[in-house]
């Protein structure tokens, strides 16, 4: 009787072992509504983590690509959405020359044997963060990006330079405009001093010191158009251009566009400085930032990445 109860109980656990994988076909096949949901956002939607994931780690051809990609949007835009651009650029960047001026004449006021160089630093990337962050045209940015799909034989050389020269063109008079601006609103801001010591260490160097200066200025620009481009956006962004400013203004290199918007204001502010000093200041800083943006960032990493894939 023990034995027979054993066997019984036996069956009994086996068919209803059977019945529930025979449920569980049954539900296999006939999927719950949740279940047939979850499938369609599956495939509509990209999973979140995958894609952050993505975003934060870019390979170098992949930020390559999208490199010539920009440059060539930029050098098919259309002339006067490309100069109002630059122009807004230029205009920006005077928020950069007020920080400076401002940092300049308080630490003047403060204690003139100290050096003001960290507090002009602090500040100086302000201008070019809202300029960069805001999608507006500034030139020291543009000198590499455009570079990118000449090397790549997709742009043409004509238009890379008619980029150039609009952007230049376009920065160079909302730098006026905004040194203006800088000049009118002297009796609310009270930055005078600044300026003036400002335009005198823009226009204290030979040629030679200048263009070098402004060569290191516009190759670290670029690198922070590349870094900007590498990065997710947001914070990371701000990080990037804020750091190469920084160091920018830590070594009191100069930039062509924001040094424009600070000569510009000392010139109208102040008689000590001559219109022979202002062209000269302009055009050497320019040639100074076209050559560091162009060989030391374009060049490089576009020699280095293609050649990395063809090995």
């Amino acid at each position: 009787m023990l034995g027979e109860e054993t066997m019984n109980a036996s069956k009994d656990k086996e068919t209803e072992s059977n019945i529930s994988l025979s449920d569980g076909k049954k539900d296999s096949a006939h999927p719950t509504e949740r279940e047939v949901e979850r499938k369609e956002e599956e495939q509509e939607f990209t999973p979140v983590i995958i894609k952050r994931v993505d975003e934060a780690l870019k390979h170098p051809d992949d930020i390559l690509e999208k490199a010539i990609s920009e440059g060539l949007e930029q050098l098919n835009r259309a002339f006067f959405s490309l100069l109002l651009s630059a122009m807004a650029a230029g205009l920006i960047l005077g928020f950069t020359a007020m920080s400076v001026a401002i940092a300049q004449s308080q630490m003047l006021l403060l204690n003139p044997d100290v050096s003001p160089r960290l507090a002009t630093a602090l500040v100086y990337p302000l201008g070019f963060v809202l300029c960069i962050m805001s999608g507006t045209q500034l030139f020291t940015e543009h000198t590499a990006t455009a570079v990118y799909p000449i090397l790549d034989r997709r742009g043409k050389v004509t238009k890379m330079l008619r980029l150039w020269l609009v952007v230049i063109v376009g920065n160079l008079l909302g730098a006026a405009v905004s040194a203006s601006f800088l000049i009118l609103a002297e009796g609310v801001i009270h930055a005078e001093m600044g300026y003036i010591e400002i335009g005198k260490h823009l226009v204290a160097y030979d040629t030679s010191p200048l263009f070098f200066s402004a060569l290191l200025a516009g190759w670290l620009m670029a690198l922070g158009a590349w870094l900007v481009m590498s990065t997710a956006p947001a914070m990371s962004q701000m990080a990037s251009i804020y750091i190469v400013t920084f160091i920018i203004g830590i070594g009191g290199l100069h930039h062509s566009i924001a040094g424009s918007v600070e000569i510009f204001t000392a010139y109208m502010i102040s008689d000590l400085f001559t219109p022979y000093q202002v062209v000269r200041f302009v055009l050497v800083t320019i040639l100074g930032n076209l050559v560091g943006g162009s060989i030391f960032v374009a060049l490089l990493n576009y020699g280095h990445i293609r050649h990395t894939q063809k090995t």
